[in-house]
C-alpha cells in the first residue's frame, strides 16, 4: 500500500528557451551597488542574478504570444491587432470602449486630465506612486480610504484591500460628492503587499457611489490575482472560474486603467477602458496628443496582438494558481526562517517588513532602502523599496512617513524556478542573521518626481 499522500502542483508550462544570467562575486556586487548610489533601480541588469525589482514587463511570453508578434499589422491607422484587442477587452473585462496606451502610466495621465479639476478629492484604497502623482499634477488630492488592517503587516484579514465605507462617507459629507470625480480602486493593492479587495466590499462600494453619482475607476493591473484570492477566500466563489470572477469585478466599475505589463503578460503596453461615451470621446482625442493615434496609442501592432493573447492566458485558472502558488511558496520559506513579512501573503510578491527586520534603523535613515541594498550585496538578488522613499514628499516639502516600510520581492510571471525561490529565501535569512550590524543610509541626490527611481544614497558610518 502506498504511503505517498501529498500531491504537489507544478507549473502549467514547459521551458523552450533560456536566458543565461551572470553570476557575480561579493566584490563585484559591492562595486556595482556603490556606483548605483545604493539604489537598486540604478543597477545594471547585467550585474543582477535574480531580478525581483518588479513584475512589470519582466514576465515571459508564451509561444502563442511570440507567434502573435509575427502577425503584427503595423498600419498607422486601423490595425487589425487593435480590433482584436478591443474585442478581447470587451469579452474578458466587459468594458465598452478602449484606448490603447504605451503602458498604464499613459492611461493614468489621460483619465486624470479628463476627470480631475483643481481642488478635487480622489479617495482610494491606498496610494500608488504614479497614480497619485498624476492625480496631484491634475490639481487633485488623494485621500486614503483603505481599511485600517491594511496598514498592519501582521494582521491576517483576508481582504486588506477593502475600502472603509465610513471613511468614504466622511469625505463625501466633508467635501460634497461634486468634489469627488471618482473613487480610485486597485485590485490587488500593491503598496499594501498585493492585498485583494472582496466582491462583497465592491458591491457595497458600488451601491454607495451610485447613490451619490460618483464613478469608480479601476486600477486593474493585477485583477486576475485579486480574482484568485476571491476564489479561494470568499464564500460562494470557490466554484466560479477566474475568468468569471474577473468579469464580475469589472462590472462594478465605470472604467479602468491597465498596465498590461503585469497580469496580461507582455513586456510593454496598457490601456484605458471606459463605459461612458463622453469620457471615451475626450480620451480618444487626448491620446492623439500624448501617445499616438487612437488605434495604436503608442504601441506597435505586434504589441497589441501579444496583449490580446496575454489577456486570455491571464485568466486561465491553472496559470494563476501556479503564479500565486510560487509567491506563496517563497513567502512560507521566509516565514520558516523567521523573516517578518506582510501577511497574508499577497499575489505578486513578498513584502518584507523593514521596520521589524531593522528596528534599530529609524525611518528617516531609510530602512527599506537599506535592506534592499543588503540583499543584493549578499546574493545578487535585486528587490525594491516600498517605504518612505517611494512615499515621497507632501506639498509643503515634508516627507510622507507611511506606516508600512517594506521591501518588495516581486516575482515575474513564468520566469524563475522553485530553486530560485530557495536561493532568495536563504539569502534574505542570511541578511536577517546579521541584521544588528547593518547601518542605515542618507540621501545625497533627490529628483523632483518619483524619487525612488533615481535617488542616490550613501551608507552611514
Amino acid at each position: 500500500m502506498s504511503t505517498i499522500i501529498k500531491r504537489s502542483w507544478a507549473e502549467p508550462y514547459k521551458i523552450k528557451m533560456v536566458e543565461l544570467i551572470k553570476m557575480t562575486t561579493p566584490a563585484q556586487r559591492r562595486k556595482a551597488m556603490k556606483e548605483a548610489g545604493f539604489n537598486t533601480f540604478l543597477l545594471k541588469s547585467e550585474d543582477v542574478y535574480i531580478d525581483l525589482l518588479t513584475d512589470s514587463g519582466t514576465s515571459a511570453m508564451s509561444d502563442q504570444q511570440w507567434a502573435g508578434l509575427m502577425m503584427g499589422d503595423e498600419a498607422y491607422a486601423g490595425s487589425r491587432n487593435f480590433y482584436h484587442l478591443e474585442t478581447v477587452v470587451k469579452e474578458i473585462y466587459g468594458y465598452k470602449y478602449l484606448i490603447p496606451t504605451h503602458q498604464g502610466r499613459g492611461a493614468e495621465n489621460i483619465i486624470s486630465k479628463i476627470l480631475i479639476k483643481k481642488g478635487d478629492i480622489i479617495p482610494g484604497n491606498m496610494y500608488f506612486t504614479t497614480t497619485r502623482l498624476h492625480q496631484e499634477l491634475a490639481g487633485g488630492k488623494f485621500e486614503d480610504i483603505i481599511i485600517d488592517e491594511a496598514h498592519d503587516s501582521e494582521n491576517e484579514f483576508p481582504f486588506k484591500g477593502n475600502v472603509d465605507l465610513k471613511k468614504l462617507e466622511a469625505l463625501i459629507k466633508k467635501h460634497g460628492a461634486a468634489k469627488i470625480p471618482y473613487v480610485s480602486i486597485a485590485t490587488s493593492v500593491n503598496m499594501a503587499g498585493g492585498q485583494p479587495i472582496s466582491i462583497q466590499n465592491l458591491k457595497e462600494l458600488r451601491a454607495l457611489t451610485k447613490k451619490h453619482g460618483i464613478r469608480i475607476i479601476h486600477d486593474m493591473t493585477r485583477v486576475a490575482e485579486n480574482a484568485h484570492f476571491i476564489q479561494r477566500r470568499e464564500k460562494g466563489y470557490d466554484k466560479k472560474s477566474i475568468r468569471q470572477i474577473v468579469k464580475e469585478i469589472c462590472s462594478y466599475t465605470d472604467g479602468a486603467t491597465m498596465s498590461a505589463k503585469k497580469d496580461a503578460l507582455v513586456n510593454i503596453g496598457g490601456f484605458l477602458a471606459i463605459n461612458e461615451w463622453d469620457v471615451f470621446e475626450e480620451a480618444r482625442n487626448m491620446v492623439v496628443v500624448y501617445e499616438g493615434l487612437h488605434t495604436y496609442g503608442g504601441l506597435a501592432g505586434r504589441d497589441m496582438e501579444a496583449m490580446a493573447i496575454g489577456i486570455k492566458e491571464s485568466v486561465d485558472d491553472d496559470h494563476i494558481h501556479a503564479r500565486v502558488g510560487q509567491v506563496i511558496y517563497l513567502g512560507e520559506k521566509m516565514i520558516d526562517y523567521g523573516v517578518p513579512i506582510v501577511k497574508p501573503i499577497g499575489g505578486h510578491g513578498i513584502f518584507v517588513d523593514a521596520k521589524k527586520f531593522l528596528p534599530h534603523i529609524p525611518q528617516d535613515q531609510f530602512p527599506a532602502q537599506t535592506l534592499a541594498a543588503e540583499v543584493y550585496l549578499d546574493s545578487g538578488v535585486r528587490t525594491m523599496e516600498r517605504g518612505v522613499v517611494s512615499a515621497g514628499r507632501k506639498a509643503n516639502g515634508e516627507n510622507y512617513y507611511p506606516k508600512l516600510e517594506l521591501v518588495r520581492f516581486t516575482i515575474p510571471r513564468r520566469v524563475y524556478t522553485q530553486a530560485h525561490m530557495d536561493v532568495i529565501a536563504e539569502s534574505t535569512a542570511r541578511v536577517f542573521d546579521r541584521r544588528n550590524k547593518i547601518k542605515g543610509l542618507k540621501m545625497v541626490y533627490e529628483p523632483k518626481y518619483l524619487r525612488f527611481f533615481q535617488a542616490k544614497f550613501e551608507q552611514l558610518k
